[in-house]
């Protein structure tokens, strides 16, 4: 059966592929999970559509996470922590410590999209990542200080 991609999927290919897969294949698991469209001249002009609708909506959430990560190239954060000998901390400071950091500033960002380059287990500042899109990156300073 030929049928249509209405998204990327890994195994078949990108939107708008038209591939061959076996009927049960296609009538048991992709099509009903919005997977594919069987291939007929409606369901091609209507992918096209949805690649359109689809690229103007990623456009928009670049244009949106370009501004938040001027925004964010901005900000630095201040994390109090205990301390021991030699100025090490107990512990690490965690990618969720610098989200809470980040939220009493006003910035809702999910831990997960936090990276830091190393662990943090000392006092000092550090530069943490923020991937707020498949192609948008910001830097932020984290300042690590004795409570």
């Amino acid at each position: 059966m030929k049928v249509i991609l209405r998204q990327d999927y890994e195994p078949l290919g990108k939107v708008g592929d038209v591939v061959e897969v076996k009927d049960g294949y296609a009538r048991n698991f992709l099509i009903p999970k919005k997977i594919v469209y069987p291939a007929t001249p409606g369901s091609i002009k209507a992918v096209e559509e949805e690649k359109k609708r689809l690229q103007a909506k990623l456009q928009r959430e670049r244009k949106s996470a370009e501004l938040l990560a001027t925004e964010l190239e901005k900000v630095s954060v201040t994390i109090p922590v205990e301390v021991g000998e030699e100025d090490r901390i107990h512990g690490t400071v965690t990618t969720q410590m610098i989200a809470d950091a980040l939220l009493e500033k006003g910035y809702e960002i999910d831990k997960r999209k936090i990276e830091l380059d190393e662990q943090i287990k000392t006092i000092g500042i550090f530069t943490a990542k923020v991937k707020l899109h498949p192609e948008v990156t910001a830097q932020i300073k984290v300042w690590v200080v004795k409570e």
